[in-house]
């Protein structure tokens, strides 16, 4: 009899850990050198929007370059302001001419890593970024309502926002991605 109850203790203790835990179902690999950004990092990327604004008052010409851990910085901190982040632990991928965000979505007691890449392109029309998601995987759970707005919101507000008053007098010119780095550069009107 105690042997009975010794294996039923042993087994409702698993399931009771079990559903204690999250379960991770997959998803996308996650990047091998992960970006680990400092909490300034995202301080540092309004820093060189500001500076790059104050030289294109002088100029005309406006160049911003961020990196990779500014901009997951900068995600991180959009993320932290939400009342239901559509995601968590976010890395920021800048390479061969893409954006690729990676994170971990849960749904329920269900985690899963994600990767959405886009394209980050000029809107001729209004001169400022258009974002284009060109693949997201979430693993077996399907894409989180609202996720791809979301991530444009926040993506957006990086960019648009950050420019704050000379945005209306501001048009974007290019977009470039590499080796880590997103290179913007505009002329102010």
């Amino acid at each position: 009899m105690k042997k009975k109850t010794n294996i039923l203790l042993t087994f409702v203790s698993l399931a009771a850990a079990s559903l204690a835990c999250a379960i991770n179902v997959g998803g996308p690999d996650q990047p091998i050198a992960a970006v680990t950004p400092a909490p300034e990092d995202a301080q540092a990327m309004r820093e060189i929007i500001d500076q790059a604004i104050i030289t294109g008052a002088e100029t005309g010409v406006i160049t911003v370059s961020i990196t990779e851990s500014q901009l997951t910085a900068f995600i991180v901190e959009w993320l932290a302001q939400q009342q239901t982040p559509p995601f968590s632990n976010p890395q920021v991928l800048l390479r061969d001419g893409q954006m690729k965000l990676y994170g971990t979505v849960t749904q329920g007691m269900f985690t899963a890593n994600m990767l959405i890449a886009m394209n980050v392109t000029v809107d001729e029309a209004t001169g400022q970024p258009k974002i284009q998601i060109t693949s997201a995987d979430f693993g077996p759970i399907p894409a989180p309502e609202g996720l791809n707005n979301a991530i444009s919101a926040a993506i957006e507000e990086a960019f648009t926002g950050s420019f704050g008053p000379v945005a209306v007098g501001f048009r974007l010119e290019a977009i470039t991605i590499a080796d880590g780095v997103m290179t913007m550069t505009g002329r102010i009107k």
